[in-house]
């Protein structure tokens, strides 16, 4: 199990939160300017895909972070979004965020563990997650409590990083990966680990075909995945 910290013999779990809160006030800037701003449009795309759900659903959105993703469904005209996140700090820049926005009657972000959702069965209309899923410590478990969540007829979207496969992207992506990232990750964020965990994180995550074989094993139909961006990252879509 790849862990942000090889040092600690803590759980995944914890050390992820740990990581999240120690990079939380730099997390947006380096999100964007790392992706070139290109994770903005990637969102967009990726809420393109619950278009279909019933009008005014209510929507979870896992591993909320700092609430870009619960902002971008806002385009759905949503009743309700409530963000989940195991790392305190990262939900307090995205409360401000989302107040700053006088977005909060609408946005719900709060502390929650992914594996163990707090929610009812079929309590939520459609479900989000972007760039999460990698961190989840079991992640049989994870989807299984997003499958649990939905609705019959709900839709659960994924978005995350993957491996481009084309040449020459391939081999520029890996050099960026491991070498540019990391060095102006750790200036940045002053975290020496986490951007050294995201490239390995992303190797070991099942792609593709085979994370479209993890949604299926928990119970989600009709899967689906969309390469973005030349194969960087890729759209997944379960439906309940």
């Amino acid at each position: 199990m790849i862990t942000p910290y090889k040092d600690n013999t803590s759980g995944k779990k914890e050390q992820v939160a740990r990581m999240f809160n120690n990079i939380a006030r730099r997390y947006d800037f380096l999100n964007h300017f790392l992706s070139l701003g290109i994770d903005k449009i990637w969102r967009k795309k990726a809420v393109s895909y619950l278009k279909d759900l019933k009008a005014n659903p209510k929507i979870l959105d896992v591993a909320s972070g700092t609430g870009d993703f619960a902002i971008a469904t806002l385009k759905l005209k949503p009743q309700k979004v409530i963000g989940i996140d195991i790392s305190e700090e990262m939900l307090n820049m995205g409360i401000q965020k989302i107040r700053k926005k006088k977005l909060d009657h609408i946005i719900e972000l709060k502390k929650g563990d992914s594996e163990n959702l707090e929610f009812e069965e079929q309590s939520f209309d459609g479900l989000t997650v972007a760039f999460g899923v990698r961190n989840f410590e079991n992640l049989t478990k994870g989807l299984a409590e997003m499958h649990r969540v939905l609705k019959a007829d709900g839709k659960a979207v994924i978005l995350e990083f993957s491996k481009p496969r084309v040449f020459p992207v391939k081999q520029i992506y890996n050099f960026y990966f491991r070498f540019i990232l990391p060095f102006i990750g750790k200036i940045v964020s002053k975290d020496n680990a986490a951007y050294t965990y995201l490239p390995e994180s992303v190797n070991q995550f099942p792609e593709r075909e085979d994370f479209i074989q993890e949604l299926e094993k928990v119970g989600f139909n009709d899967c689906i995945f969309k390469p973005l961006s030349l194969g960087i990252a890729t759209i997944y879509v379960g439906k309940k």
